[in-house]
């Protein structure tokens, strides 16, 4: 006698035939009919049973034929195996495709994050415009004194976008305690010089100094005194960032994208290592990038002893006491 859970799992499985067979039971009428009968007479044997004690002696004879039936059923109506190969090939394109959206989806986002929007490409051409029309005389800022005086704070800034430039200086200038102490020593690209002088003429960090200074002026930058530069500017390194084996495709190649993007050619990216070089008459600066939004008076920062080393820097970007 076959166990009772044994029984009742194989009555559940002509039920899953019956359902699964559907349309193609039409096309075999009398194997549906019997089907269905030797169903009946399955349940009729099993009735009200709660153990294998209390079936009857038939019980066994009609699940044996109800297997009888389920073989022919599988014969004759579908190949669980060739069923298994089809399900098995279209969950492993589904799973494809979905590696092939986040793919995308890396990639767009990442494309989105260093896109320039039309609206902020306009303005720096705006301002670049306005500027060179300005006369010179005006395109001096004011408290030019301070640039080198070592007593006070001062920041260095090396972006080219102006947007960036002007929260990183606001947030610093608005959490202040003694804004007419901070000066800002701005550097930015030739492309960017004139659009980032004429957004702080028009809009000046209150009683702060600013300067703005053009990478491409210093004569001491070159390849044979900068490695970095050096590097920069040879073949392969442009070829690695513009050419080289980029895929033609949205979804490859998105997971080294972000060490591909041309802005590392760019020297604004390096100079924070040249820090003694472009301000060799201050003693100590401050370096903030262009992601930064200040929420803290940073003159703190000033009294840190470094302890002889040469410089120093935040281990994370979580806010912490000065």
């Amino acid at each position: 006698m076959l166990p009772l859970n044994t029984l009742r799992q194989l009555t559940l499985l002509s039920w899953g035939s019956i359902a699964y067979g559907g349309k193609r039971m039409k096309e075999k009428f009398v194997l549906a009919q019997e089907l269905q009968k030797q169903l009946k007479e399955s349940q009729h044997a099993l009735g009200e049973a709660i153990s294998d004690a209390d079936l009857t002696r038939s019980a066994n004879e009609k699940i044996k034929s109800m297997g009888q039936v389920l073989s022919k059923v599988k014969e004759q109506l579908y190949d669980c195996k060739l069923v298994t190969e089809k399900l098995r090939a279209i969950l492993q394109s589904a799973d494809e495709q979905v590696r092939s959206l986040k793919r995308q989806s890396t990639f767009l986002s990442q494309l989105a994050a260093k896109t320039i929007p039309n609206g902020i490409h306009c303005l720096s051409m705006h301002l670049a415009i306005d500027y060179y029309l300005l006369l010179r005389e005006k395109r001096e800022f004011p408290r030019s004194e301070n640039l080198e005086n070592p007593s006070l704070f001062h920041y260095a800034l090396f972006f080219d976008i102006v947007l960036a430039a002007s929260v990183v200086v606001n947030s610093t200038i608005m959490n202040a305690k003694e804004p007419e102490k901070h000066v800002f020593h701005l550097v930015t690209d030739k492309l960017n010089f004139g659009a980032m002088n004429m957004w702080f003429l028009l809009n000046p960090p209150g009683k702060a100094t600013i300067h703005v200074e053009n990478v491409d002026e210093f004569k001491w930058l070159n390849s044979s005194y900068c490695p970095v530069l050096r590097q920069l500017e040879s073949a392969a390194m442009k070829e690695y960032y513009f050419k080289g084996a980029h895929s033609t495709t949205l979804s490859a190649g998105s997971s080294n994208l972000k060490y591909r993007n041309p802005k590392y050619l760019s020297m604004l990216n390096h100079l924070r290592f040249y820090l003694p070089q472009i301000y060799p008459k201050l003693d100590k600066i401050l370096f903030l990038d262009d992601d930064i939004v200040v929420q803290k008076d940073l003159t703190g920062l000033r009294l840190v002893n470094l302890h002889e080393k040469v410089n120093g820097a935040v281990e994370t970007s979580v806010l912490t006491s000065i």
